[in-house]
């Protein structure tokens, strides 16, 4: 049976209050996070293209538009004859920018959030290790700016967010492998998105920032053991900064 449509807007809202553009990223928001959320279980059938305009009242170039952007991601399959289908969780582009911000925009999942971890703790520590061996004086002076900027604006703010993902995409920057260095813009939206997730909690039980400052002392003494190490203290402890805030529900 095919699943109805989330509701995008209040009746006053729906016709012309996202035109264009933005309308269309309304509609690839509203339906990517009904689907990260579970509202659209793996495997359901969606409404049909002209159900589906009707319903949100919406272009119909603006929903196929959607749906390919979705499909992009590997959240649906459309086929001719059977429709279009959300797929499994292991099909979908977890490190999507986009399909963490969808996760996070709510209560994430569960193992959604426990399966990004898992990527940072095999990750970042690894990626740690090697920037202690490699880093240059130019890496130390972007990790070393990173990291005043996560001291001067806290990582409730915007700007203290935005200077620790720098701090992270600078670490894998210093390890000076092209392989690493192309994970960064996924490794630093999962961090970016859960340190946001965890600072909507009005009592954060601690700050994370002097374990940023443990690891960048690490890389700087070039001890790659200890580098390694510290980074995996500090994703460790950001799971359980995570649990904690998610402490009704834990992961």
């Amino acid at each position: 049976m095919a699943e109805a449509p989330p509701n995008l807007a209040s009746e006053e809202e729906r016709p012309n209050r996202w035109p264009g553009r933005r309308l269309y990223g309304s509609v690839l928001h509203k339906l990517g996070m009904a689907i990260v959320s579970g509202e659209f279980a793996p495997g359901s059938t969606l409404s049909g293209e002209v159900a589906f305009s009707q319903e949100l009242q919406i272009s119909r170039g603006a929903y196929r538009e959607a749906m390919q952007v979705l499909a992009s991601k590997g959240l649906v399959e459309s086929r001719t004859k059977t429709g279009t289908r959300v797929l499994p969780r292991e099909r979908w582009n977890v490190l999507d920018p986009d399909v963490l911000s969808w996760a996070f925009a709510g209560r994430p999942d569960r193992e959604f959030v426990k399966d990004i971890f898992e990527l940072r703790a095999t990750i970042e520590p690894a990626a740690a290790g090697l920037a202690a061996k490699r880093r240059t004086k130019e890496d130390l002076h972007t990790l070393a700016e990173a990291l005043e900027g996560m001291k001067r604006h806290s990582l409730g703010s915007p700007a203290g967010q935005s200077a620790d993902r720098d701090f992270h995409k600078a670490l894998l920057f210093a390890t000076h492998n092209t392989a690493i260095s192309v994970l960064s813009a996924s490794i630093c939206a999962a961090v970016g998105w859960t340190t946001h997730f965890k600072h909507r909690s009005a009592s954060l039980p601690r700050n994370a920032i002097p374990d940023h400052v443990k690891v960048y002392d690490a890389v700087a003494a070039g001890d790659a053991n200890l580098a390694s190490q510290t980074m995996r203290g500090l994703v460790s402890m950001a799971l359980e900064d995570t649990r904690a805030v998610l402490a009704a529900d834990p992961i």
